[in-house]
């Protein structure tokens, strides 16, 4: 990685249309000095191996593009709280399978939704926790799986910090270090944490339930719902209901300086014009004397 300069770690999810080995490029493309990627198709069960040329292109690439900090997302069809034992099957091997593969590619962090507990809430922390501690087991290396903040839609799993805290507690010990979190600022504010009205009333709860320590990664969303909608949907940065204050606060908090900062922000037609612009936006933030 080029060294020339201290990155700010702010990025977008970029896509990996032609190749995994194509997303650095993108994400320098749109300015980034971050990113993130899916390494299969999130919607498919179809699980892609990655052969040693792949291998070598994407290792290639990353340090040809200067990105300092990479992050993968997990498959949209994995649900490791599922009590169907055909799905929670199916869920465990697609999820050692992305385990596998950003091991090999050198993606050091996984970011994964919780699951659905579809009946029993208490059951599907279970569950839950037994599959990350089996798949970490099964699949030893230094890959990090960051526990996604979600909404509270439905029978999502990790709407609260007690309910996140308590899944990082019930996975085995002996894996246990290998679990962060990523928190959503539009998830966080849809399941009912004000950061547009308490944003240090927030990040004390988070302090205190959870440690900041443990937040690797920061998905950057405005919302395009109220206050405490359970729904996820996710808007421009400072065009939605958390407006542009919280944002700017996290880009000047030194709290978060070394945390990865994606957005997932609505791409538009070009897929890099609006990105390019919510981050030249985010930057911005980060250099504006703050308001008396």
């Amino acid at each position: 990685m080029h060294q020339s300069r201290v990155p700010d770690l702010l990025g977008a999810h970029v896509s990996t249309q032609g190749g995994v080995h194509t997303a650095p490029a993108r994400g320098t493309a749109i300015g980034a000095t971050a990113i993130q990627v899916f390494t299969k198709t999130p919607n498919q069960w179809r699980e892609p191996s990655i052969t040693e040329e792949t291998r070598a292109a994407f290792r290639q690439e990353l340090e040809r593009s200067g990105i300092s900090s990479i992050v993968a997302h997990d498959s949209y069809l994995i649900n490791l709280a599922s009590p169907d034992p055909v799905l929670h099957a199916r869920s465990t091997a697609s999820f050692l399978a992305e385990l596998e593969r950003c091991e090999s590619l050198g993606i050091p962090f996984i970011v994964s939704h919780p699951g659905n507990f579809i009946e029993d809430r208490e059951m599907g922390l279970v569950r839950n926790a037994a599959a990350y501690t089996h798949c970490l087991q099964t699949a030893p290396g230094r890959v990090t799986v960051l526990l996604e903040t979600t909404a509270g839609t439905g029978t999502a799993l990790g709407s609260t910090f007690e309910e996140l805290h308590a899944l990082r507690e019930r996975i085995g010990e002996g894996v246990r270090h290998r679990i962060g979190f990523c928190a959503d600022t539009c998830h966080l504010f849809s399941a009912g944490y004000d950061l547009a009205a308490d944003f240090d009333g927030v990040w004390r709860r988070w302090e205190e339930t959870i440690g900041l320590a443990h937040l690797r990664c920061l998905h950057l969303n405005d919302s395009k719902t109220a206050f405490a909608s359970r729904r996820d949907r996710h808007q421009l940065i400072g065009e939605g209901s958390l407006g542009r204050e919280p944002f700017r606060r996290i880009m000047t908090d030194p709290r978060f300086a070394g945390v990865m900062k994606i957005i997932e922000t609505p791409k538009g037609d070009d897929k890099v014009t609006l990105d390019r612009r919510m981050l030249r936006r985010l930057r911005r933030y980060a250099s504006a004397t703050p308001p008396r």
